[in-house]
């Protein structure tokens, strides 16, 4: 199954690199311009189901990583191992990330895009309302990004509160 969609992926997308894991999982590296090319490829090939959408920062390597987990509802008869989900990866530069958003062809993204953007800082061009999902407030340094500064924060936020048990009373 993997090796099958494997070649005809790398037939169509000459920019594309893939890899097939033990476990029979294809993983697809394309591109952030191919990204919606091969999402529409996948989805027409039988990928119908967008599982997650997530996001890995590559501090070292200067680049955020979109991860896009697709998996297939099947005929129960179907016995190719088609359940197996399948990995598409696409790199974007830390400074001004931005990329297409998927939700013209898979609108259940658009929640995942929204969380992406809140707390890794990516664009997603074409997507109606990136507002926040979970924030109160913006922050320089998007709070899942490595170089956020979780002390500093803590001390802004909570610094002035004193410690339990230094002169404060029980109830």
């Amino acid at each position: 199954m993997s090796d099958s969609l494997r070649d005809r992926l790398e037939v169509v997308f000459k920019d594309i690199s893939s890899e097939v894991d033990v476990d029979g999982r294809l993983t697809v590296h394309a591109n952030p311009a191919s990204v919606l090319s091969v999402l529409g490829f996948l989805k027409d090939d039988g990928y119908d189901y967008l599982v997650l959408v997530s996001c890995i920062d590559w501090i070292d390597e200067g680049a955020l990583e979109v991860v896009y987990v697709l998996s297939r509802y099947l005929d129960p008869a179907d016995t190719d191992g088609g359940r197996v989900p399948m990995l598409l990866k696409t790199r974007v530069p830390r400074e001004s990330p931005v990329l297409a958003s998927s939700i013209e062809i898979f609108p259940v993204a658009e929640p995942h895009e929204r969380e992406i953007h809140e707390l890794f800082g990516i664009r997603f061009y074409g997507h109606p309302r990136l507002t926040p999902l979970f924030l109160e407030r913006e922050y320089e340094v998007p709070p899942f990004r490595k170089d956020f500064d979780t002390r500093q924060y803590v001390e802004e936020v909570f610094g002035n509160v004193p410690p339990v048990g230094e002169g404060t009373q029980a109830l």
